[in-house]
């Protein structure tokens, strides 16, 4: 989740950043004046709440539980790989302990147990990082979904600037007028759910 949290301000900051930059240095000066003041007294800017969107969202719901899957089949692999080795150790020790095998044999089974245990710190990295680069696709397929949605129904909402605020955000104030959340997410779940269909 502090991923994705990391990920939504990093898009917004370049999302604002672009917006602002056009906004303020595309076309002449004397054009962007009477733009300006055109969408402020249109309400040519709205608002979502960014996280609300994103964790009332069906497509989210759907890919987080299948993450989750892929997580709980991963611990699986691990544990059950790392109870291998906790016995292979424990017998290990009680073979020494009791004078059991020769020296040579001890080393071959510390040098098998060594192997073991690099085997299993690889694994674990491996499926660490698999996990969280799906993770990451799973949050900008979510996003890039979400951004999708609104330039095709750009003409429904009919507002110039959407804005996604969420704690922390660049977005310190708005009025709740210019909240269309609730709408979006409707018309998000619709969709989804239709082309999941």
């Amino acid at each position: 989740m502090k991923n994705l949290t990391i990920g939504l301000f990093a898009l917004l900051f370049l999302a604002i950043g672009g917006l602002y930059f056009l906004f303020f240095f595309s076309g002449s000066k004397e054009s962007a004046q009477p733009a300006a003041t055109e969408t402020a007294i249109t309400g040519g800017i709205a608002y979502v709440n960014i996280d609300s969107l994103i964790f009332k969202f069906d497509m989210f719901t759907d890919r987080s539980n299948e993450l989750q899957s892929k997580t709980r089949t991963a611990e699986a692999e691990l544990n059950s790989k790392g109870t291998k080795y906790e016995k292979g150790i424990k017998d290990y020790q009680e073979k020494v302990s009791k004078g059991l095998v020769t020296r040579a044999t001890a080393a071959e089974m510390e040098t098998s147990l060594t192997n073991q245990q690099q085997e299993l710190i690889s694994l674990r990295d491996k499926l660490q990082s698999d996990l969280m680069e799906e993770e990451s696709v799973m949050n900008r397929q979510i996003l890039d979904y979400i951004t999708k949605y609104l330039e095709e129904n750009k003409d429904q909402y009919n507002f110039q600037f959407v804005l996604g605020k969420s704690f922390g955000s660049v977005v310190l104030y708005s009025d709740t007028a210019l909240d269309i959340t609730n709408k979006v997410l409707e018309g998000l779940n619709q969709k989804y759910q239709a082309e999941k269909k």
